[in-house]
């Protein structure tokens, strides 16, 4: 009886805080759903209204555990839904060129990031959720990385904006490109599906150019979101690696110290794993899968929503722009490597 009023009080004091990233969801989405076409997504929107009411107001403490519990416990749920949502049998669908291609922007991203990284002096979490943002699927892989590296919610919005500013770029200049490069709608909804980042921003460049052109780049960036799984999986364990030598460093000479692997390893992730292969085989009926997968972007608009209202502009304004430059420069790099890849493998 004890515990029970112990959840009833817990949940009491989440409420309050999860109902306002709530109501910032209903909100976001509601301004996503006004715009013509599909030019910022709703992710972005909380993420920005969130700030917008941190800066003018600090949330209470009323709010604070709410909101804690949504950033955090809420994302890695969605997370974990979002699974449902994926099909391994799709990279069959989509063939061996985009993956190709798709290995080469990967390697561009996370390779040169790791440098560009290092050059710009940004801590290596920042530098990696960008480079996943960009090479990757926006805002879904910064999300899905994020819990695993534990990254502060300062580097989620940084590398969510930085994300979302070069979107924006994308949509107008690559149909205006793919007409003056004469690029056919296969190897234009190539390049688009490889190179635009959130899946919003692919639909909008895709269909600016032709419907065919939006369909082959929306094939390819479901394919990309595949990514995710490998990509989370080898962050895990390399937030593991760092953790274990940060530890053993701090506990040097006491002989009753030991790891627990339990401790930091996100299981959660192996949940999202689960949904992905489960969803592969065909068992989840495609009306459920769908659902998940709405209940699953809900969801994580409502985390971005409170990472918002735990951040500041003005804890962003310490970074300065060299998170910024670190976005444009990779985000350019991939528009060139996924092009001249086509071009090399005579797909242009």
């Amino acid at each position: 009886m004890i515990k029970v009023n112990q959840i009833k009080i817990k949940a009491l004091c989440i409420l309050p805080g999860f109902l306002l990233a709530v109501f910032i969801t209903i909100i976001a989405r509601t301004i996503e759903g006004l715009l013509p076409i599909p030019l910022i997504s709703a992710s972005v929107i909380a993420l920005f209204i969130g700030m917008i009411i941190n800066s003018l107001k600090k949330p209470t403490t009323v709010l604070a555990s709410g909101i804690k519990f949504t950033s955090k416990s809420i994302l890695k749920f969605s997370i974990i839904l979002l699974g449902a949502s994926l099909n391994i049998a799709t990279i069959i669908n989509v063939g061996r060129i985009s993956l190709t291609v798709m290995f080469f922007t990967l390697l561009t991203c996370f390779g040169g990031g790791y440098f560009i990284g290092k050059m710009l002096k940004l801590n290596w979490k920042l530098s990696n959720l960008i480079s996943a943002g960009t090479g990757i699927c926006g805002g879904s892989a910064i999300a899905a990385i994020a819990p695993v590296i534990e990254a502060q919610d300062r580097d989620i919005a940084y590398a969510m904006a930085a994300t979302f500013l070069f979107d924006m770029a994308m949509i107008v200049l690559f149909p205006i490109m793919g007409k003056w490069l004469g690029l056919s709608d296969i190897a234009y909804g190539l390049w688009a599906g490889t190179a635009v980042n959130d899946t919003s921003s692919v639909v909008a460049a895709g269909y600016a150019f032709s419907e065919l052109a939006g369909d082959f780049a929306t094939m390819v960036k479901l394919t990309r979101t595949l990514t995710i799984i490998p990509t989370v999986a080898v962050f895990a364990f390399i937030n593991f690696r760092i953790k274990k030598k940060e530890t053993a460093t701090a506990h040097a000479g006491d002989a009753s110290f030991h790891m627990n692997l339990k401790s930091i390893f996100p299981w959660f992730i192996l949940g999202f794993v689960a949904m992905a292969i489960i969803n592969s085989t065909g068992l989840i009926p495609l009306w459920l899968s769908g659902a998940m997968k709405s209940v699953s972007k809900f969801l994580m608009v409502c985390a971005l929503a409170a990472i918002g209202l735990n951040t500041n502009f003005k804890d962003m304004k310490k970074l300065g722009t060299a998170p910024m430059l670190h976005g444009f420069i990779i985000s350019l790099l991939v528009v060139v490597v996924a092009i001249s890849v086509e071009y090399f493998m005579g797909i242009i």
